[in-house]
């Protein structure tokens, strides 16, 4: 077939994922709102979801490292005080 990729398994694109009926609700809201599938609304979210949950992690990654810079720096001002 024209296209197909040799390497990918057929349904290696799939995901199922279990939600609860409230989110599942307020999906199908969303759809029906914007005359749109709830399988295109989910894809909409999880583009718009991804670089969002990327941008948290990275911002919490670097409050925790100048977290623990702040803390080792207070520890050796302590430490030399005691002397």
């Amino acid at each position: 077939m024209a296209g197909d990729n040799p390497t990918k398994l057929r349904g290696e694109h799939c995901l199922n994922v279990f939600v609860s009926y409230e989110l599942k609700s307020q999906l199908r809201k969303l759809a029906e709102r914007y005359d749109r599938t709830v399988a295109d609304m989910v894809r909409a979210v999880l583009r718009i979801g991804i670089p969002m949950m990327e941008g948290i992690s990275v911002a919490e990654e670097r409050m925790l490292k100048e977290y623990l810079e702040l803390f080792r720096k207070f520890r050796k001002i302590r430490d030399l005080k005691d002397v």
